[in-house]
């Protein structure tokens, strides 16, 4: 049986250009290469799985002209992982390797991986060689927590601050791969796939590999997807805001029975159908339309359901499921918070008329 690879190694990227997500960290670090203006001591800041050790090795490789597969590379490019390594002897044993030049290529390259975990003995034994390196030797510090990096350590660098990746800029990144591998991806779920992975590809791509496990290799639907990750399906948030519309709380409370039922948390239901409402919102306006991060099917969705709303409407919902949100915890029957919210938004209209107004603060003061 072959040793099966993970996405997230497998297609790693080898150049600045197969990047996602990072144009302006990759075009700056290209450029400096080209121009032989390359700091000698970079710090790459970040969440976690959007391309820092990535970048890191690529800038190894390219200021050397080492290929993906070349073996000196082990001999040119040195990687401390922080977290486990973070006493001052390790960063000694660092040191006296910087003293020797490379045996090939022109660089060596030192690669610290969370490099907020060293103590701070460690730190300040590292402060001169970061600071006056030899010529032949390049630092490049990793972090998710650059706070915690000490100011001493962070003024001796060239700070690179690396993005969320984008929800779009995953799912186009797990529908090339899908297609590499042969895989039926429905659109749907691969974007789903990108939203829970929070910025980052590598999560992403960890779970894509899950849901093509689960398909025994064969495709990986919106269902599966939703299954699989627990996640409430759009459907339900668009039933309770038709629901809500017809001014009856009816449907929404049987829809919020049913989901319940299925295993979902109120609280989750309340912070979703909030990200409903907002969508709604902004998908109002053609301006702000582009803040919605869902896919062309679900987004025709919204603009159609957003028309049956008013702006006044739709922010007096917003506020009283923000409200539910902040008091949830607090709660001693949080269902039966839930509950009252529902049953306050399908009365918002009534507390209009009664108010002989339209206005959000008016609706807010009669539902709280």
């Amino acid at each position: 049986m072959d040793s099966f690879v993970v996405s997230a190694r497998k297609y790693r990227p080898l150049g600045f250009d197969e990047v996602v997500g990072q144009d302006h960290i990759t075009t700056t670090l290209k450029n400096a290469i080209d121009n032989n203006k390359l700091a000698q001591a970079l710090l790459f800041c970040g969440p976690r799985g959007v391309g820092k050790t990535t970048c890191a090795r690529i800038v190894a490789r390219m200021i050397n002209g080492f290929e993906e597969k070349a073996e000196t590379n082990t001999l040119n490019i040195f990687e401390l992982d922080a977290a486990s390594n973070n006493s001052v002897e390790d960063i000694r044993n660092l040191i006296d390797q910087v003293r020797y030049p490379p045996q090939f290529g022109k660089y060596k390259v030192y690669i610290i991986d969370e490099v907020h975990m060293l103590s701070n003995a460690a730190f300040n034994a590292f402060l001169k060689t970061l600071e006056e390196p030899p010529s032949y030797a390049i630092f490049i510090l990793a972090t998710t927590e650059k706070h915690k990096v000490i100011p001493t350590i962070l003024s001796r660098c060239q700070i690179f601050d690396f993005n969320r990746i984008q929800v779009s800029d995953i799912s186009r990144q797990l529908k090339k791969i899908a297609d590499r591998e042969k895989i039926k991806a429905e659109d749907e779920a691969l974007h789903l796939i990108a939203q829970k992975a929070d910025g980052a590809l590598r999560d992403a791509l960890s779970i894509f590999d899950l849901m093509v496990t689960f398909s025994s290799g064969s495709e990986v639907t919106f269902k599966d997807v939703l299954s699989n990750l627990h996640i409430l399906d759009y459907d339900y948030y668009f039933q309770v805001a038709d629901g809500l519309l017809t001014e009856n709380p009816t449907q929404p409370l049987l829809l919020l029975d049913e989901i319940l039922k299925k295993g979902f948390d109120a609280h989750n239901f309340i912070v979703g159908f909030s990200e409903h409402l907002r969508n709604l919102l902004v998908s109002q306006d053609a301006r702000t339309e582009e803040l919605m991060e869902v896919p062309d099917a679900t987004r025709q969705k919204y603009l159609e359901q957003a028309k049956a709303a008013s702006p006044s409407l739709l922010l007096s919902w917003l506020n009283i499921a923000n409200q539910c949100d902040l008091n949830y915890k607090a709660a001693k029957n949080q269902r039966l918070l839930v509950e009252l919210a529902l049953m306050k938004m399908a009365h918002v209209n009534a507390v209009f008329s009664s108010n002989g107004s339209s206005s959000a603060e008016a609706v807010k003061k009669k539902v709280n």
